[in-house]
């Protein structure tokens, strides 16, 4: 049986109140219509077919090649959006999934449970209920005395009676796709001007065909957003998804609650992770890892059994047993070799440390090369910018370079030199060789070994 899947994403989500197509709001870093697609990917033998509308050509650009597309225009209700998918499916697939951009928390596993009860149904068609008190505005499921399923009655029209009814459409369905092209034309219009998916029940039942229902096990999967109160109430749940799935794989969080993990985040086993700390976008971290509290990783990779505490490292490449913080901050292109030590208030951007580096607080490198084995003093400045563009600086292994020492780029410092405290570089200075005052001036060279 090949499975197709559709995702609507057409509508102009006016309660959202926002120039962002609704669907592209981020959810874990994220944007939102990505679950959708994650979770109809495992099933469908084509690319799903996206139904885009309103601001049709953003949402377009941000999937790419991920998926197949279907203009909706104008915007005539859910099954009219369907039907757009028509020309991409027919003839290609068995059965049809049917599901939206804006409901990111259903889980591959639970269309896959829908997928294989409408795999067994004699009937057309099959879908996803949920029991609950609070219907979030969706239809509800009106059964016959012998618990049959007659039609769905949505909200806005329903009676007191139906309003009572706690079992709720959840909007999802898997059909048989001949039957869904031949039922779809057959739907009628409503007092508002669409053609809405729910009449699909009521034909099927008209038909003399069985429809399925699915209840739904976990009630925050039926979650749809329509405004920020939604997106929040999402956030919190997919959150709470990934730091449990973390806890298992055996990560320890100190706190939970207070600890924010993006959904493609990496991390290894046996690392700790503080409160207030957040680990966003494309970010891995290694084994036996110390990170926060209040840290922030950002699309960063960090090597097994690394320490990074009250820190910002976006953008770089810790090695092993690298020690930042407190207050460092690691910018785009900072890259430490194991077993460097970074202290607080320093600050690297585009530059290499090499291995058992030691650059202890208040220093700024940047477009720099360092070997390995040097020590930075407090204070040391690389001038890299010279107002006009970046220029780089070579630091040898075993270098000393001396507290408040300010390196005028472009310039070399030679293997085992030092310079003094203070001391100002513009020209390069030789293997083992002491550099002092300012401008700094060679005093004297340095038996090898001593550097």
């Amino acid at each position: 049986m090949k499975l197709g899947a559709i995702v609507l994403a057409a509508g102009k989500s006016t309660r959202m109140k926002t120039a962002v197509p609704k669907v592209l709001h981020r959810l874990a870093g994220k944007a939102m219509i990505e679950y959708a697609l994650e979770a109809v990917q495992p099933l469908s033998s084509l690319p799903p077919v996206v139904v885009i509308g309103y601001q049709g050509e953003e949402v377009r650009k941000a999937i790419g090649e991920h998926a197949q597309f279907a203009l909706q225009e104008p915007q005539l209700g859910t099954a009219h959006a369907v039907l757009q998918a028509q020309p991409l499916l027919q003839g290609k697939v068995d059965t049809v999934v049917i599901t939206y951009a804006d409901m990111p928390l259903i889980r591959p596993q639970t269309l896959h449970n829908l997928w294989q009860v409408q795999q067994t149904n004699s009937g057309p068609l099959s879908l996803l209920t949920l029991k609950s008190t609070d219907s979030r505005g969706f239809g509800r499921i009106l059964r016959n005395q012998h618990g049959k399923i007659q039609a769905i009655i949505e909200e806005a029209v329903a009676s007191p009676e139906q309003l009572a009814i706690q079992e709720l459409n959840v909007g999802i369905y898997c059909v048989q796709a001949d039957w869904l092209w031949e039922a779809l034309p057959r739907i009628s219009i409503s007092p508002k001007g669409e053609y809405f998916l729910t009449d699909l029940v009521e034909l099927a039942v008209k038909d003399g065909l069985e429809v399925k229902t699915v209840p739904l096990a976990d009630p925050s999967e039926a979650i749809g957003i329509n405004h920020r109160l939604h997106l929040a109430e999402a956030e919190a749940v997919l959150r709470r998804r990934i730091n449990q799935h973390w806890m298992l794989e055996g990560v320890t969080l100190i706190d939970p609650e207070s600890t924010y993990i993006e959904a493609e985040v990496v991390i290894g086993q046996d690392t700790i992770v503080y409160p207030n700390t957040y680990l966003q976008g494309r970010t891995t971290i290694g084994a036996g890892c110390t990170i926060g509290p209040n840290t922030i990783v950002r699309d960063a990779q960090i090597g097994d059994r690394c320490q990074v505490y009250f820190s910002v490292v976006e953008k770089a490449i810790l090695e092993e047993e690298v020690d930042v913080g407190p207050y460092a901050h690691l910018r785009k292109g900072a890259h430490l070799a194991k077993g460097v030590h970074m202290g607080n208030f320093g600050e690297v951007k585009n530059s290499y440390l090499g291995p058992g580096t030691k650059m202890g607080h208040f220093s700024y490198i940047g477009d720099a090369t360092i070997g390995k084995g040097v020590n930075i003093g407090a204070g040391t400045i690389t001038c890299n910018y010279d107002g006009e563009k970046k220029n780089p600086t070579e630091i040898g292994e075993e270098v000393f370079i001396g507290s408040d020492t300010m390196l005028v780029a472009p310039v070399k410092v030679g293997k085992g030199a030092r310079t003094g405290a203070g001391a100002v570089v513009t020209k390069d200075i030789p293997p083992y060789s002491l550099a002092v005052g300012v401008p700094a001036r060679v005093i004297r060279k340095l038996k090898e070994g001593n550097g």
